[in-house]
């Protein structure tokens, strides 16, 4: 029996069990070995072939991969956002590789990967699924392209096939230290109450992945589900935001039902409607900031300015102007929203804010 066949077999044991308290620690294994099987079937080894055209270098100051099924009009918002052309028809499966474009916003770069439309089984291999997908993993944003004119299911399949892969949209990584050791057998505590998983299932997944010797340490309260991502260790945590195209075709009142979805935006690339209000929400939810840099006795350079995380401090700083600065760091005068008084002298550890100047001191 193939893996596929085993996937199958599980899923359909899962969907003919009953949820319930009963059933509970059952469906737990079940997932555990879906989880595994999934796995290997993601990661075939080293005799497969790359898909061509897919190897595509990451460039600019972020990354932002456009998902949707065929003919939806990823190709065509490429071309309107970019000066990239990307082959655009009304036949489906117009685009058969990773075309990317750039996008020039408040002075950042940010690189728009056109990929080709996905299929339901994706996640199987189905339609070079596999390449697709393994680029979205790399991505600091997805944008899922959807139909206005068709049934919300598209939006749910579209889901289903990158959460078979690993990908986990707008959800946070569970609060779990998970760490295999070499004896001493399988250490496990929770700081909180736990509804879902119990101490047994823990010791049962564990051994089902082959492992006898490990420390867990639960934080808070999550499922089985989050668990198996914790023990596998490699699901990506990625953004993602929901873009409806073809508004031109349907009603007003369905695209105030769309519009106030969280995470939406609703737009039409034929008759460029809500554009500019997409690439706002792109830049948003990259949580980029941009900072400007000072010279001593000289005004701010307002023209250039660094484009740098949400969360940064000012040794990210010095590493975006110079490697070798934060060697020779001595202190770092800030003006802006971060600054208590303007301007602030701070160290290396102070969190910087949109649009802050930040003029850096060296040692002599």
């Amino acid at each position: 029996m193939g893996i596929l066949e085993k996937i199958a077999d599980i899923e359909k044991e899962i969907s003919k069990t009953q949820k319930n308290k009963a059933t509970e620690y059952h469906l737990g294994l079940l997932k555990a070995k879906l989880a595994k099987y999934r796995v290997q079937l993601l990661d075939p080894g080293k005799s497969a072939v790359k898909g061509e055209g897919f190897d595509v270098m990451k460039s600019g100051d972020a990354r932002v991969a456009l998902i949707g099924f065929p003919s939806v009009g990823k190709s065509t918002l490429l071309n309107k956002l970019t000066n990239t052309h990307s082959e655009a028809c009304a036949y489906e499966f117009t685009t058969l590789t990773c075309i990317p474009g750039k996008i020039e916003y408040n002075g950042a770069n940010i690189q728009l990967l056109d990929l080709p439309g996905i299929i339901e089984g994706a996640a199987q291999g189905k339609g070079r699924g596999r390449q697709v997908i393994a680029v979205a993993r790399t991505a600091d944003l997805i944008m899922i392209m959807l139909d206005a004119t068709k049934s919300a299911t598209q939006k749910e399949l579209l889901e289903a096939e990158l959460e078979a892969v690993g990908i986990r949209l707008n959800t946070q990584r569970p609060n779990v230290y998970f760490k295999i050791k070499t004896g001493g057998g399988i250490s496990f505590n929770a700081t909180c109450k736990l509804t879902t998983l119990t101490e047994k299932m823990v010791y049962h997944i564990l051994h089902d992945y082959k492992i006898y010797n490990a420390e867990v340490l639960i934080r808070e309260d999550i499922t089985v589900d989050e668990f198996i991502d914790v023990v596998l260790g490699n699901r990506k945590y990625i953004e993602a935001i929901y873009c409806y195209n073809k508004i031109d075709s349907i009603t007003i009142e369905q695209i105030d039902e769309l519009a106030r979805t969280p995470r939406t935006v609703v737009m039409s690339c034929e008759m460029d409607l809500n554009m500019d209000f997409l690439v706002e929400t792109i830049w948003k939810n990259l949580n980029l900031l941009r900072v400007y840099t000072k010279k001593r006795g000289e005004y701010p350079d307002f023209e250039g300015g660094l484009i740098i995380r949400s969360g940064s401090t000012v040794e990210h700083v010095c590493h975006a102007i110079h490697r070798s600065l934060v060697a020779e760091f001595k202190y770092a005068l800030v003006w802006g929203r971060s600054a208590k008084h303007n301007p602030q002298r701070v160290g290396l550890s102070h969190l910087v804010d949109n649009d802050d100047v930040i003029q850096v001191v060296k040692r002599r």
